[in-house]
């Protein structure tokens, strides 16, 4: 089964952000579904190794979306650079598929 479904990762500095961001999307239908988790990232920026506390966002949604709901983060996040990384979904359950293709606005230019 080919489809465009995807996932799209995405770290906020903060919980607040993360479900802003969160809400904002699904309430655009950009994506179906956004499970957010606390993580620590390392990383460098600046010419500095950093350590911080960050959210990770996983957003479900169609790929065909991406340019919008790429646009739509970029509206709302605090980073100069924010995480922005979209991952086929090579494989999954025929129903949650469905489920995400239902959800997101394939038409939608928000």
């Amino acid at each position: 089964m080919t489809t465009n479904y995807g996932i799209v990762l995405v770290t906020a500095g903060s919980q607040t952000e993360a479900e802003a961001i969160a809400f904002a999307l699904v309430e655009a239908k950009l994506a179906a579904c956004v499970s957010l988790s606390p993580i620590r990232s390392i990383y460098t920026w600046s010419d500095e190794v950093c350590s911080d506390e960050e959210w990770q966002l996983t957003i479900k949604t169609d790929l065909t979306q991406f340019e919008a709901l790429e646009a739509k983060i970029r509206q709302l996040h605090s980073y100069e650079v924010p995480e922005i990384i979209a991952l086929p979904i090579v494989a999954g359950s025929l129903p949650y598929l469905q489920w995400i293709g239902q959800t997101v606005n394939s038409h939608s230019l928000n």
